[in-house]
Parts: structure tokens; sequence; C-alpha cells
């Protein structure tokens, strides 16, 4: 076994891809999801360590699962507080978007319905599907169109998975459309908004109004809130479903109660600092200025640049970490052959010197 295991891995390094841990670099940060900052934000830092000093037992470790001795009210407060500002009858908290996805793919479809996911899903939705009973098809990336042609032909109960912002391309799901066409399907709408959450207020959702057309959202803290963890929004019935019959859920020791004292304290800060988002969105505006070519939104954070050569990504990725940019380079066959691309990652932190330095330096290359 293990020679087959090494015989992988030395394909893997032939080609260039072979995935090692590093321990984080210093530079400037142009690759994070910490797209506002908080998780390096001195005075988000401050409130959370006033907390601490004054309930030292936060970081106590919660001894069980929820359902049995890790469940506290810390963590029942913070879950009515979630729903209440996302405008649902509820929430579920998980240690992370993954599990969260996990519980919700794997155990709500039945053996006779189908998931149909966008082809673009993020790798927790399809390693979910892996775990479940139910059918799953895919539908090309944002085309409304190609998903109605599937919804026509199911006869059974479908569920609909799609994020809000996708990370690789960053570009936005046609959100309403979709809404629209699981209504009239009678299909239940999943969304994850995990990249559009804290960026763009509380999500899409919440922006467009959604909350009574998509049948349950995931909302991810590791990303602009700069903590950990995630949520599940939906409706009593469905959370004690998922309490009753997620295995994510029911066999996870719980986290401390400081992970989720940091959630409701992230939703309080982004409500008393907008000039973070306004900042993020100026440096989106600066770095579009620039005119590099881009598959991206030009209100995303996320801007997507082709380089489709693995060969030449990496070099393009060795300039850049030799002025001090850390950005990140996504392979085939993290991507199909042909789309490998730099990732740029925006934040409100980022100085526009930087952004044209970054911008300037990418050109000479493509």
């Amino acid at each position: 076994m293990l020679k087959k295991f090494q015989e992988a891995l030395n394909k893997r390094k032939e080609a260039g891809i072979l995935r090692t841990l590093k321990p984080k670099s210093a530079g400037i940060d142009f690759y994070s999801n910490d797209y506002l900052g908080l998780a390096g934000n001195k005075e988000l830092q401050a409130q959370l360590l006033q907390k601490v000093l004054e309930n030292p037992a936060l970081l106590s470790g919660s001894s069980g699962s929820r359902l049995i001795s890790g469940n506290s009210h810390i963590v029942h407060e913070t879950e009515h507080y979630i729903a209440q500002q996302h405008q649902y009858p509820a929430a579920l908290l998980f240690p992370s978007g993954y599990s969260a996805n996990l519980a919700l793919f794997s155990m709500l479809p039945g053996r006779h319905d189908t998931i149909i996911v966008d082809e673009q899903i993020h790798r927790s939705v399809h390693d979910a599907c892996r775990m479940s009973y139910a059918k799953k098809l895919k539908f090309r990336h944002n085309d409304p169109e190609d998903l109605e042609s599937i919804l026509k032909k199911q006869s059974s109960p479908s569920y609909i998975a799609i994020e809000s912002l996708y990370s690789m391309d960053g570009d936005f799901a046609p959100l309403q459309e979709i809404a629209a066409l699981a209504k009239r399907y009678n299909a239940a709408l999943i969304v994850d908004e995990a990249h559009a959450f804290g960026v763009f207020g509380y999500g899409l959702i919440e922006k467009h109004q959604l909350q009574n057309d998509v049948f349950a959202a995931v909302m991810t803290y590791g990303k602009a809130l700069g903590a950990h963890g995630a949520a599940i929004l939906c409706d009593e019935t469905v959370k004690s479903y998922l309490v009753n019959f997620a295995s994510p859920f029911i066999y996870t020791t719980a986290a401390q109660d400081f992970l989720w004292i940091a959630i409701k304290s992230g939703y309080e800060f982004l409500k008393l600092k907008p000039e973070l988002s306004e900042k993020l969105h100026h440096n989106i505006g600066v770095f579009r200025n620039q005119n590099i070519e881009t598959i991206s939104s030009e209100v995303s954070p996320i801007q997507a640049i082709m380089v489709p050569d693995n060969h030449q990504l990496r070099n393009l990725q060795t300039a850049l970490s030799g002025n001090g940019f850390l950005t990140y380079a996504v392979h085939s066959p993290t991507v199909k052959t042909g789309t490998e691309r730099l990732r740029i990652c925006l934040h409100s932190f980022n100085t526009e010197e930087d952004i044209v330095k970054l911008t300037g330096i990418i050109k000479d290359f493509i």
C-alpha cells in the first residue's frame, strides 16, 4: 500500500503539483480569505481578550458533543442571534463550512431524491453527495437554462446547490433567477455564502431578500469574519432534523465557547465598521482600473487571472513572491488543464501602491 501511495505522490512531484505544508510566509497578503482584515484586527482582538479575561472558562474544552455535554447557553444565544440577523427562523452552528455542507447534503436528500449542483460547487458538497443515497446531477456553471432543462426531467424531490460567489472564478451566481426556478419546480435551493458574507453585508440572500425562497443557507466565518466555524440557516424543522440525523453534527465534539463568542463579536464589529467593506470595494476598483484581463466579476474580492500553463504560472508566482507579494496559484488538476489561474484576493488593508505594483509585475508576464 505504501508503494502505491508513494507512486501517486511521485507523479505529482514530477508534474510540479505536489502539495506540501509550509509555514505561513511574511509578505503582502493577496492570497488569504481575510477580506476585511478581521483576522488580525487589533481592536477586535482586544475586545475578545477582554471577554476571556472576564470569563476564562471560555477557553475550556466543551468536553463532548452538543447532544451529550458540549451544549451551552452561549451557543444557543449565538444561534438565536445569527438567525435574527439573517431573518431566518433558526440557525445551527458547526465548527467549519465543510462540516456544515457534509451535514446538509449527506442527510437531507433521501434515496429517491436528486441533488442538482453547479459544476463548480465547493468540493465539500461533492464529498457530501458521495455520503448521500440521493442521485447527483451537474448543471453548467451559472447557467439557469441548463438547470431548468434538468429540473424539467425530475419526477422526484430535488435539491439545488449553488454558491452565491464562487472562489475559483470570482463570479456570482444568478441568484434571483435560480431562486425563481427553484420555486417554479418546487425544488429546495441551498446556497453557500462563504465568500459573500461580510463582503456584501450579511450576504446576497439578505441583499436580495430571498430568505423565503432559499431553503437553507451556509454562512462561513473563517473568511471575512476572520474567525472559524459556520452556521446553517433554515427553519426549525430542518434544524431539528439535522440535530437528530446529521452524523457530522451528532458525532463531533462541540467547539469551545470562545469560538461562538468570537463569531457573535464579529457580527457586532461588522455593524460598527462599515468602512472596512467600503475600503475593500475601493481597492477592488483600483485593481480593476489597472486593466488586467480577468474572468472575475468587476465587484468581486476574488480576481482570477488565467495563465493556462503550470510552468508559466509557477514563474509568475515566483516573481511576485520575490517582490514580497503572497498570491495563490491554482494548478491543474485542482482546475481543468488549460484553465490554470493566478487567484488574487483583495482586502480592505491592501494599499493602492501595492495593488499597482502587483498588477505591474503581472502585466510583464501575461
